[in-house]
């Protein structure tokens, strides 16, 4: 196991092996948990996303746009859309980002022929706006005294109807979209993709809200604390938890899933990611990272091969 230096008050491995963490299970499903997602999806499902798009620029090989959506509450969004200069479009990704947000697409991603959506999720970057606040502290807590109006649902109903944007540009690309996400949009994915059979194939990096009565219980950094310190405050909080536990949900993933899972991390803890993962009900392909949110000797060599596995796991979408 790695052990780097750190100035950190606790121990962001967590006193977990790769093979205990491979032994995490999921925490029991509440009721309705099921229901309670579907009944979303076929509720967002039904909105028309009206994709707005600005006149390209050719950067890095792509035409980049602009991209303006609809999503639930009333709501609209910001992001872009890259689409490939020269060639036909073969397939589709949706990119969710992390807790930073994002200030610009990614050029460098390991799919060719495709049309990459990247949405900014409600209250976040492109998709700033009252009443979020874009803060991870304060955004992860807004309305979680409400499981039907906690933020992360509005976030799950953002990447479906980033989804649904998709494929109003490329309805050809039906049967062909895919999902990648990092920390934030990587538990924001596996709450969306168990309800969305539109999506084929996914990705999720150092995923975050997985085993949250076990996330409750281990020190961190960032939203994962601010949730952490709320729960202490109003332990009641666990119901709207147990709904937007993304463990829970991978329970019913049924699509190839490619996870990148770290062993040492200061903002998710990874037995949470490592629930996600183990709790995939699908073909499952597992990358064990040294480390997440953490710079470290070899990182780079890790992303590479990282990339070179995603390539060819997306080939096949």
């Amino acid at each position: 196991m790695p052990a780097f230096p750190h100035d950190y008050p606790f121990d962001p491995g967590y006193g977990f092996t790769l093979e205990s963490l491979l032994r995490i299970e999921p925490p029991p499903e509440p009721e309705g948990f099921a229901d309670f997602w579907r009944n979303r999806y076929s509720q967002a499902i039904n909105l028309d996303p009206a994709p707005v798009l600005s006149p390209p620029s050719r950067q890095q090989g792509y035409d980049c746009f602009d991209l303006r959506y609809q999503t639930t509450d009333g709501m609209t969004l910001g992001g872009w859309l890259l689409t490939p200069a020269e060639g036909e479009i073969r397939r589709g990704l949706v990119i969710g980002h992390g807790y930073g947000g994002r200030e610009a697409p990614d050029f460098d991603l390991p799919v060719s022929d495709a049309a990459l959506l990247f949405p900014c999720f409600r209250g976040i970057s492109r998709s700033r706006q009252p009443p979020y606040s874009d803060n991870p502290y304060w955004h992860v807590l807004h309305d979680i005294d409400k499981p039907d109006r906690y933020v992360l649902r509005g976030c799950v109903e953002d990447l479906w109807l980033a989804v649904s944007a998709l494929l109003r540009l490329f309805p050809q690309l039906e049967g062909h979209i895919g999902y990648m996400g990092i920390s934030f949009g990587g538990g924001i994915g596996a709450l969306a993709i168990p309800w969305d059979e539109r999506i084929r194939r996914a990705h999720l990096n150092v995923p975050t809200f997985g085993h949250q009565p076990l996330r409750l219980t281990l020190p961190t950094v960032g939203s994962g604390a601010s949730v952490s310190a709320y729960h202490k405050r109003h332990p009641k909080v666990v119901e709207t938890l147990r709904l937007y536990d993304a463990a829970c949900a991978a329970r019913h993933v049924r699509i190839p899933v490619h996870v990148a899972a770290a062993l040492f991390d200061p903002a998710v803890a990874p037995p949470g990611q490592f629930a996600i993962y183990n709790a995939l009900a699908g073909p499952r392909q597992l990358f064990a990272l040294d480390a997440g949110h953490f710079d470290y000797p070899g990182k780079k060599a890790q992303d590479d091969r990282l990339r070179m596995e995603l390539g060819g796991f997306f080939a096949k979408l």
